[in-house]
């Protein structure tokens, strides 16, 4: 049971830290199924209890100022507290319930992801997981700020008070139909791609960084069609020939084994492996159940360094 319906946390504290999160009332109210005006007037009165300002707007966006992120601070630490005890409690009684928090990139939460869940509830039926589809820097954040207990991130520097339980590393390559003019390789080399219409990711991913920083120390000009923020738009564009897809084979395991999608690995001494990160909380911060779902995750990976 999360702390917040307990009633161990204060409902201003958690709409404080929504706002906070989201960085705006409206999206808050949102979250909350609850006026944008109910959101403003708890802050507001949070604010006019503490004497300071917790908020600062700019460029249409709430920033905390510096007592806001004192409070930020302290509250997130007595969270994570609450709900650790609340994990432990349920295990002391012996009970399958609580809750375990995963923050994932979108590949990962195509494939890997519900495979592990699949597992996981067949021995933890009774235990919720709330899991946040996010980009890699925020799911290391938020397993460093204690929000998440695990995380699954490419190609991020690992926060200090973050332990890295597993890792993979993968080639980049291209994802294509069967019957594209790809159709009798088994791997390509960077001038393959010369001339390829190419649908890319955004700067929001690593993979878009990586990518043209691949790319960007040889003599192919890549020819962009599109770029997206989203792995499952660049995948269905892929089964529909619109372009070149380029990532890794995370997130297309059931599309390859169904034959709708081929993945070609790029073979090329100027091109570095991604690494694929399994982040976790302290152990002693993690209650059974979150230890348990980060095994099943790691040996997931595993099996996919084998099959690479």
């Amino acid at each position: 049971m999360e702390p917040y319906r307990l009633g161990l946390v204060a409902i201003r504290v958690h709409y404080f830290q929504l706002v906070a999160q989201l960085g705006s009332i409206r999206q808050a109210a949102q979250a909350l199924n609850v006026a944008p005006s109910s959101v403003s007037r708890i802050l507001r009165q949070l604010e006019d209890d503490l004497g300071l300002p917790l908020f600062e707007r700019v460029r249409q966006r709430l920033k905390l100022t510096s007592a806001g992120e004192m409070m930020l601070y302290h509250a997130r630490h007595s969270f994570t507290e609450f709900k650790r005890a609340c994990n432990e409690i349920n295990e002391l009684h012996g009970l399958q319930r609580g809750t375990v928090s995963v923050a994932t990139i979108e590949s990962v939460s195509r494939g890997l992801m519900p495979e592990a869940l699949e597992a996981f509830w067949r021995s933890y039926p009774g235990i919720s997981v709330d899991i946040r589809v996010t980009s890699s820097q925020q799911t290391a954040d938020a397993v460093a700020e204690g929000e998440c207990d695990l995380g699954l991130v490419f190609d991020v520097h690992v926060p200090r008070n973050v332990r890295r339980i597993g890792m993979v590393s993968l080639p980049l390559g291209v994802v294509t139909k069967p019957s594209s003019r790809f159709a009798d390789r088994v791997d390509l080399r960077i001038s393959d791609l010369a001339g390829e219409r190419v649908i890319l990711s955004d700067a929001s991913l690593t993979l878009g960084a990586w990518v043209e920083e691949a790319f960007g120390g040889t003599f192919v000009e890549l020819n962009q069609r599109a770029r997206t923020n989203s792995i499952g738009l660049m995948t269905d564009l892929a089964k529909r020939d619109l372009g070149t897809v380029l990532q890794t084979r995370v997130g297309i395991e059931q599309d390859i084994a169904e034959g709708s999608l081929r993945f070609l690995p790029l073979r090329d001494p100027r091109l570095q492996l991604r690494k694929l990160m399994l982040l976790s909380r302290p152990e002693k911060d993690l209650s059974h159940a979150a230890s348990a779902l980060g095994r099943l995750l790691g040996a997931l990976l595993d099996r996919l360094r084998e099959a690479t």
